[in-house]
């Protein structure tokens, strides 16, 4: 570096860029011959004087001389110088003209003009299929804006224009541009990778300043659509104008900054000329106000903006030293990049071999236009070719300024493929200017959504509330628009970030629930067993005589088949368990019921007074094993119907949004009547079982089981009410609801009607005569009635003596022949004794 420049700062022919015109030397400011001359149209200065008041068509004034645009073209001068020393192009050497733009387009036009002049004049000709001036292309302009202009009218002449830094995505449209071409990437992806660099590091509140050249406009339009696709809302747009005087400039970048200022967007993006970034920064240092920065192509690697505290570019006073420790050298490499696809373009039209070139020199320039569009060349050991578009599709270096003592320094952190547009951090942990250490700054409208949420939209896209995901939906990631169904079955509650599938609920052989539920049911049956074993054993005791040995066999029956339907409540259900289960239990509950409801029926016939008509009537319809029978007939029939309309099965009754459980359990029913009946039917015996005990209380328990009647089913009713609301309400536990109801009321029946019979006959004496049991009776019944219905009790044969009946004038006295006939029937005779006390008294035995 320090050898080209020294080389080129010593050439007799670099003066002044600029200047006033004087053709005897030259419009432009330094050249060099040569059999094939490449224009070079590089701005030297900032800007043209005085434009607001021209109104004649003379020369322009440029002012503000730029050292590193100058940098640049000295950078093509001496990558030309190089190709000639390498003798690339044997027997061709490279000419050269530099014109200063002064970043105008006017100026800029002008310019090409004299370059294009043959003869210092330009012929207007129908067809310039055979026009050769002495520039055969020209390289830049620096600015989209003067590229633009430069580019329409080199169209004419199809000159090409190879510009290292125009970046206007207008730039790429063949149709009117056909002679452009660049060795960068368009606008179109520079504008993909800002909205890229914002999205990755969350930045979705942003404030933009553009300028309003053609570069500024076109690259802000494009910049909405990108910033759209990656959820970026612009807070605010300020244009700041170009042709402004210094007056007018430094007022709107006051106005400027105070809009930023003023802006809850903590980050930046400036698509200006570096020139009036650095008006605008000048006006934030002095105002002390930080922002994160968002650099666009134009300006990203500006040494005069991260040095602006110590610039000073009278460029008389530089140095070679000063150069290339003021300058970012790397810039022109670009630059550099163009000259070699020139050369390498040239090398082909001219068909140069090792030795020599055999082309026509002085050749039409739209053929070395043809030979750029096909070039394909290798240069610092990479590839480079152009698209179809006249642009290059490499990479966006993605940078960062670095502090480095009192101004800053360019740090690479990683880059934008414009190709596969992704963007790849080659150094995560730097440290950030603003926060001071490896956290990131944040500039946002809202707080970011976390998972399990989702944004609900306010007054604009990126302003929102999170809301927590419904039941069923989940979120997965950050700042999600909408929450995802759950997918195949799966649920999730509310504000959960992924789906689950919902755990199966029932009752499992291995809990403790349905354990502790069989080993009651288990228990029941062998109580039962042993119970029956005792009244088998004991059958001819009077305890078991009274409590009817066979008709206690058959309610122990019924009430096995009760417990056992107790185990179908446990496992997986399934449609055959679940109606096996209810039948069972109906039919065995059932059968126990019409038991103890003859029972009561006995108890009440024998001992309550009736007339002699209602009394003959009522022992008419005591016929036990028919009344079992059909009780129990009746109630299959019910489960027969309930089966057939409205038959149990699976509960296909979705759970509740808010449970991650699945209760996998019976239905009873669509409609549950047929439930509803069958429970109706054991609760109505029940109760007209409760009712006759009820009606025969005050009989004495050694004749009655009247009490033990009325405590069973009063437990029953109680279970059952208690069970059908708890059984409504909750009827995810229905099934362990149910299940303790049968196995409570069965266990009432036990405890109430057979433990204390075996109780009797186990550990307490029967030698109780039937003289103290009717003078109990006696001392209870009611003294108006002359007629006792009499019923087969089954207690032992007792005599009364003659002795007991003389003690009173008249009485009556009824004796029982006890007897359980075939038949079924209960053998019934009435006895009425007349005793006078004329006449002697007879003693009857009682017997059957």
């Amino acid at each position: 570096m320090y050898r080209f420049l020294s080389a080129l700062i010593a050439l007799s022919s670099l003066q002044a860029c600029g200047g006033e015109c004087d053709f005897a030397h030259s419009m432009c400011g330094a050249q060099a011959s040569g059999d094939v001359v490449i224009g070079i149209l590089m701005p030297c200065h900032h800007k043209v004087t005085a434009l607001d008041k021209r109104i004649r068509p003379e020369s322009y004034h440029c002012s503000d001389f730029h050292l590193p645009s100058f940098m640049r073209s000295l950078a093509v001068i001496h990558e030309i110088e190089e190709i000639n020393a390498a003798g690339f192009l044997p027997g061709v050497r490279l000419g050269y003209m530099m014109c200063d733009t002064c970043s105008f387009a006017s100026t800029a036009l002008q310019n090409v003009e004299y370059m294009l002049a043959v003869n210092r004049s330009l012929n207007v000709d129908c067809d310039y299929s055979d026009f050769r001036p002495r520039v055969k292309i020209i390289l830049g302009a620096r600015y989209s804006e003067v590229s633009i202009a430069v580019a329409r009218l080199l169209s004419v002449y199809m000159i090409p224009l190879l510009s290292s830094t125009s970046s206007a995505q207008d730039l790429s449209d063949k149709r009117r541009y056909p002679s452009f071409l660049r060795t960068i990437p368009s606008d179109k992806h520079q504008t993909k990778a800002l909205g890229q660099v914002m999205h990755h590091f969350g930045w979705n509140w942003v404030g933009v300043v553009y300028g309003d050249d053609e570069y500024g406009i076109a690259a802000f339009q494009s910049f909405l659509k990108d910033a759209e696709k990656n959820s970026v809302c612009l807070n605010y747009k300020e244009v700041l104008p170009d042709n402004l005087d210094n007056s007018q400039r430094l007022s709107r970048i006051k106005q400027i900054a105070e809009r930023i200022r003023s802006s809850t967007a903590r980050v930046v993006l400036l698509i200006l000329k570096a020139e009036l970034v650095e008006a605008l920064f000048e006006e934030m240092i002095r105002t002390n106000t930080s922002r994160t920065w968002i650099a666009s192509d134009a300006w990203s690697r500006s040494r005069s903006i991260s040095q602006m505290e110590g610039i000073n570019k009278d460029p008389q006073e530089q140095n070679d030293d000063h150069l290339v420790t003021a300058l970012d050298t790397s810039d022109a490499f670009l630059h550099r990049l163009a000259v070699w696809a020139t050369a390498n373009a040239l090398k082909k039209l001219l068909k140069c071999n090792g030795s020599s070139c055999l082309g026509e020199i002085n050749f039409p320039p739209w053929k070395l236009l043809e030979e750029l569009k096909k070039v394909q060349f290798e240069f610092e050991n990479s590839s480079f070719i152009f698209d179809k578009n006249g642009d290059f599709e490499d990479c966006y270096n993605l940078i960062v300024w670095k502090k480095d003592g009192d101004h800053r320094r360019f740090l690479k952190i990683g880059n934008y493929h414009v190709l596969d547009k992704q963007i790849r951090l080659v150094k995560k942990d730097f440290i950030w200017f603003s926060t001071a250490n490896t956290t990131i700054p944040q500039s946002r409208c809202s707080e970011r959504c976390a998972p399990g949420s989702f944004k609900k939209i306010l007054n604009a896209s990126c302003c929102h509330n999170c809301t927590l995901c419904a039941a069923g939906t989940f979120s997965a990631e950050w700042d999600l628009d909408t929450c995802q169904r759950c997918p195949n079955g799966t649920w999730s509650l509310k504000g959960w970030t992924q789906c689950k599938q919902r755990e199966e609920s029932f009752l499992r052989w291995s809990d403790p629930l349905p354990i502790i539920l069989m080993a009651a049911a288990v228990f029941g049956i062998l109580l039962l067993l042993v119970t029956f074993i005792i009244f088998l054993v004991n059958r001819n005791s009077p305890p078991m005589k009274r409590a009817e040995v066979r008709l206690s066999c058959v309610m122990m029956a019924g009430l096995s088949v009760s417990f056992a339907s107790v185990i179908w409540f446990m496992g997986r259900p399934n449609v055959h368990l679940c109606r096996a289960r209810q039948v069972m239990y109906a039919l065995g509950f059932t059968l126990c019921m019409s038991c103890v409801l003859v029972k009561a029926f006995r108890t009440f016939l024998a001992f309550l007074p009736f007339g002699q008509l209602t009394s003959r009537r009522l022992h008419k319809l005591y016929k036990p094993l028919v009344i079992v029978i059909v009780i129990t007939s009746l109630q299959g029939v019910i489960c027969l119907l309930w089966l057939i309309f409205d038959s149990p099965d699976i509960d296909d009754t979705p759970p509740s949004p808010q449970s991650m459980t699945l209760v996998i359990q019976c239905s009873e029913g669509h409609t549950y009547i047929g439930f509803g009946i069958m429970l109706s039917f054991i609760a109505l015996l029940a109760l007209v079982g409760f009712l006759l005990a009820f009606k025969g209380r005050k009989v004495p328990q050694e004749f009655s089981e009247t009490g033990n009647i009325i405590f069973s089913m009063l437990m029953y009713l109680f279970v059952w009410v208690c069970f059908i609301p708890v059984y409504i309400m909750n009827n995810e536990s229905g099934t362990t609801v149910q299940a303790s109801a049968i196995l409570v009321s069965s266990y009432g029946i036990i405890f109430c009607h057979f433990s204390p019979k075996c109780y009797q006959v186990l550990w307490k004496s029967n030698t109780e005569t039937l003289e103290k049991i009717l003078n109990k009776w006696r001392a209870i019944s009611s003294p108006k009635h002359d007629v006792v219905t009499e019923i087969n009790i089954d207690f032992p044969r007792v005599t009364l003596s003659s002795e007991k009946t003389q003690k009173s004038d008249s009485f009556i006295t009824s004796s029982t022949s006890p007897k359980l006939c075939s038949s079924g029937t209960l053998c019934i005779s009435s006895y009425t004794t007349l005793v006078t006390k004329r006449k002697m008294a007879r003693t009857r035995s009682i017997s059957c």
